[in-house]
């Protein structure tokens, strides 16, 4: 039963995780104390960094959570378990929200009780500036494209992502959270997929930094680590038997006998 259901507010946890990016969290944080809708809490998640990003994660009013495993799956896993909020946001420390952000999100999951998670686009906020629209139009659609065929849904994008909270712990033993060379967005997808519905939200705009695609060794590596998360989940998810497991989940949805265990099954 969702809040709204119970009459109840729903509470908002944006999920930050970090390793020395203390100058871009600060401009994160300042950009989420200038929300439309504020956020109930804002936990930082300090994945050994070593520069100060624990203490601006204090001095703007988050509660930071250290997560000493190496890697953004440990650090992601670890922020939605210590979220209290019925909703969890997530975006990257580089990200850059704009002002209606949360409340966009956030409404989106109110009103659609039986989408369990939003997933945004993105634009860039450096680089070329003629550049920034297109390529990042580029990036996210290839990334859609070449993972749908692996997921037989859409992908999460996890600078721009929503969810709620008892999606999350009805996937968080299966995730691949202790092994640092997974894209975690990508692996919670495989996981969410399965029993929940994923949806595109058009309007929640984020702004994201093309540094990790101005490396070219950096841009391998996350293409070799996107290939790598798709093929960890095989035999059990190798595509024409995935989509198999899909078709059955929803034809027993739309009969009303899906075996989910939540709410917002597929």
């Amino acid at each position: 039963m969702t809040a709204a259901e119970t009459g109840t507010r729903t509470t908002v946890s944006v999920v930050i995780p970090v390793k020395d990016d203390d100058t871009e969290l600060r401009r994160c944080l300042r950009a989420l104390a200038l929300q439309t809708r504020l956020p109930d809490e804002i936990v930082v998640v300090d994945n050994g960094s070593t520069d100060s990003s624990a203490e601006v994660a204090r001095a703007a009013g988050a509660r930071v959570v250290r997560c000493d495993e190496r890697g953004i799956p440990a650090a992601s896993s670890c922020g939605y378990d210590a979220a209290r909020g019925d909703i969890i946001l997530r975006l990257d420390a580089d990200s850059l929200p704009s002002h209606t952000w949360v409340q966009t999100m956030s409404e989106a999951l109110e009103r659609q009780a039986d989408v369990s998670a939003f997933t945004g686009g993105a634009r860039f906020i450096d680089g070329p500036r003629r550049l920034r629209r297109p390529l990042a139009a580029l990036y996210l659609g290839a990334y859609a494209a070449v993972t749908f065929s692996a997921l037989g849904h859409l992908p999460l994008f996890g600078s721009n992502l929503a969810f709620r909270a008892s999606a999350w712990r009805d996937v968080r033993h299966e995730v691949h959270r202790h092994d640092p060379d997974v894209h975690d967005d990508l692996d919670l997808a495989f996981h969410l997929g399965l029993r929940h519905r994923i949806r595109y939200l058009p309007h929640a705009a984020m702004g994201i930094s093309m540094r990790p695609f101005g490396d070219r060794v950096g841009f391998r590596r996350r293409v070799w680590r996107g290939h790598h998360t798709v093929v960890i989940h095989w035999p059990e998810d190798f595509p024409p038997v995935r989509w198999q497991k899909l078709a059955l989940q929803r034809a027993l949805h739309r009969r009303g006998l899906s075996p989910t265990r939540s709410r917002s099954g597929r």
